[in-house]
């Protein structure tokens, strides 16, 4: 078996950082349904801003707030206003296409990406 990249949201911003919530990450569920994530799945986060990486589970935010929350003691490590990447994987014998989207400035989806094509910026 292998862990293979399945969902990735690319260069999303963090709205806000909450320490004294009880732990994960809340995501818009626009982007959540986009790629597929489900609630209390464990997603690999990445700040791209400062290379800090962690791994929490998603709770599903409100659709359309665009709303990224580092939520726990994960906002120790990634603040309000960062950009991250978070990606869930699927263990899996078989190859599988990833669900890949670049979010725009609030948070929406700019556009559908395949991996491919990940070195795209957006303006």
């Amino acid at each position: 078996m292998r862990s293979l990249l399945r969902s990735k949201i690319h260069l999303a911003t963090v709205t806000e950082a909450n320490v004294d919530y009880i732990g994960s990450i809340t995501i818009d569920k626009n982007l959540i349904e986009a790629i597929g994530l489900w609630v209390g799945e464990k997603v690999l986060v990445v700040s791209a801003t400062t290379g800090a990486r962690l791994e929490t589970y998603v709770i599903e935010g409100d659709a359309g707030s665009g709303i990224i929350g580092i939520n726990g003691a994960a906002a120790h490590l990634i603040n309000a206003g960062e950009k991250v990447i978070i990606m869930g994987f699927e263990l899996t014998e078989k190859p599988v296409k990833p669900q890949v989207i670049l979010c725009d400035k609030n948070n929406g989806i700019a556009e559908f990406l395949t991996e491919q094509a990940e070195m795209l910026v957006p303006e």
